[in-house]
């Protein structure tokens, strides 16, 4: 069994292969949950003499492609959608598993004992639940063109094809005897503003159901198998005030024991609830584990809640830590504002998160209104010519007498020494685009004569370490609540998220295909670019 840092995260549905040049189609082709999210295998597009393209597959993978010239194919794709989207159940393993009425009733008279586990006494019946067929829609924008700012189309006719995924919340049935239920929490990756809150709201949850015995493994995956580390006992008074605190009560670390062992572990401590907070790639160990559990015949609730600073986790509106990373960039960008101001044809670089996803970088430009040059992984640059970055800013130095770059960690890594190196987690080890900006612009303003005071902050590991602010703390208690009402009512190996500003489940496979990018033909990066007034820097 592959040890997590290798759990495969990339999707099994390859992407279509495009003309390169051919912008149009390459955005109604795109990852956009249309057809090249279907397991289609190899496709051919061909354009035919209406201008569209007509999808043939190749004879290896004719079974599960989709014929556009087909009069059923809207059909077809949405019974595989509905496939694709129906959330793994502890029914589908075991059929006769037994349901009981829930202990979560917020109309109550009496607090929860064990004299009560079969339900609340009530004057009249509560209404506060969620039915199993309560579906939230996907997308709400109908796009008339593959053409439009933003369009993401399933077809070349962009025709209208309603995707529903399951509403979040608590449900009139429950799958677990909360007597019965151990749970463990276990937060892993790097430090994210909001950690703090969902534990605390998790456990919360659990106890208004009737836990009594829940844990937090610590230090991330590692903590199942480090007999060093002791699982730490949580109730509602040890969890009181910790979102009050940045950071993670538990700890965190990357990496962590083979799949096998991490299941094994939990049988020997007796765990059958595990909630995991954390990115792609711990995502992609938690689906592991449901998966051997099931595999194992095991009454197991795995249940992911979604950590990324960097907004980069597939169909969701946001993750939590992003509101409060965006904000505290705030500081950063503003100080070199003012120390760029403040200078002799001062500059100001301001590199903020994002290894492959441009999100904090251009929401904190367009929040901040005084970065001039925003650089992100999704859209290519160059430093040197004539249209480049030091250019430019040569330009902004003349007219303006200073200037603000803000840039990704994830842009420009054709322009740095690649290290070779990966963590813990698996991940390349970024060469930093920030110094390299930094030293090419003392360079060239040096050499065409012209003084430049260059000044590069670099707030990451202050960011990450923030108290939750006001949004993400509410994002953070509804997400905790969620993940408690999921796995109550049987649900395992999804993960809970919100979508259209609705709470829902997803399963956790369709979520890590890969990361969510920022779409350079979005109406928020042009937004972006609206603000800074930058060219194209190719």
């Amino acid at each position: 069994m592959e040890t997590l840092s290798h759990t495969i995260t990339t999707s099994a549905s390859p992407k279509l292969r495009l003309p390169r040049n051919d912008n149009v189609h390459r955005r109604l082709l795109r990852f956009r949950h249309g057809f090249s999210s279907l397991n289609l295998g190899t496709l051919r597009s061909q354009r035919s003499t209406s201008g569209f393209f007509k999808v043939e597959c190749s004879q290896q993978s004719s079974k599960n492609c989709i014929d556009f010239s087909d009069p059923d194919w809207k059909s077809k794709f949405q019974q595989d959608f509905e496939r694709r989207f129906n959330i793994p159940h502890i029914t589908d393993t075991f059929p006769d598993a037994q349901s009981f009425p829930s202990t979560f009733c917020l109309r109550m008279r009496t607090p929860v004992t064990e004299d009560f586990a079969e339900g609340y006494p009530s004057d009249e019946e509560w209404h506060g639940y969620i039915n199993n067929n309560d579906r939230v829609l996907l997308k709400v924008i109908h796009y008339s063109s593959p053409t439009s700012a933003g369009a993401e189309c399933i077809d070349p006719n962009c025709t209208w094809v309603e995707q529903w995924v399951h509403r979040a919340g608590p449900r009139e049935k429950i799958y677990f005897k909360p007597e019965e239920v151990k749970a463990a929490i276990v937060t892993c990756g790097g430090l994210c503003p909001g950690l703090n809150d969902v534990i605390r709201q998790i456990v919360i949850t659990l106890e208004i159901y009737g836990v009594k015995n829940i844990v937090g493994i610590p230090f991330g995956y590692r903590g199942f198998s480090d007999k060093g580390l002791t699982e730490m006992p949580l109730s509602r008074k040890v969890v009181q005030n910790i979102h009050l605190s940045g950071g993670s009560l538990l700890g965190v670390s990357r990496g962590g024991p083979s799949v096998s062992d991490i299941v094994t572990s939990m049988e020997e401590r007796g765990i059958n609830m595990l909630f995991v907070l954390g990115g792609n790639g711990t995502h992609a160990g938690a689906n592991a584990i449901h998966n051997e559990c099931r595999k194992r015949k095991l009454k197991v609730a795995v249940v992911g809640v979604p950590k990324t600073i960097d907004n980069d986790i597939l169909l969701m509106d946001k993750t939590f830590g992003f509101d409060t990373a965006v904000e505290e960039a705030q500081r950063a960008i503003n100080s070199a504002y003012i120390e760029a101001h403040s200078a002799y044809h001062g500059i100001g670089v301001v590199k903020l998160m994002g290894r492959s996803s441009g999100f904090i970088a251009m929401q904190s430009s367009l929040a901040s209104g005084q970065v001039d040059i925003c650089l992100i992984p999704e859209v290519p640059f160059n430093l040197h010519g004539p249209h480049g970055v030091l250019r430019h800013l040569k330009y902004l130095i003349e007219t303006k007498g200073s200037a603000v770059v803000c840039v990704a960690e994830g842009a420009g890594q054709n322009l740095v020494e690649k290290t070779n190196a990966t963590d813990a987690s698996g991940n390349i080890v970024l060469g930093d685009i920030g110094v390299r900006i930094q030293q090419e612009t003392k360079k060239y303003f040096k050499e065409i004569g012209i003084p430049a005071d260059v000044k590069y902050i670099d707030p990451t590991y202050m960011i990450r370490a923030c108290r939750a602010n006001a949004s993400d703390g509410i994002l953070c208690t509804v997400l905790g609540q969620n993940a408690v009402h999921g796995a109550f009512a049987g649900y395992s190996g999804i993960t809970v998220g919100i979508c259209n500003t609705h709470y829902v489940y997803f399963p956790i496979p369709e979520v890590i295909s890969h990361p969510r990018e920022v779409d350079p033909n979005s109406r928020m990066w042009h937004r972006c670019l609206t603000s800074t007034g930058q060219p194209d820097f190719i």
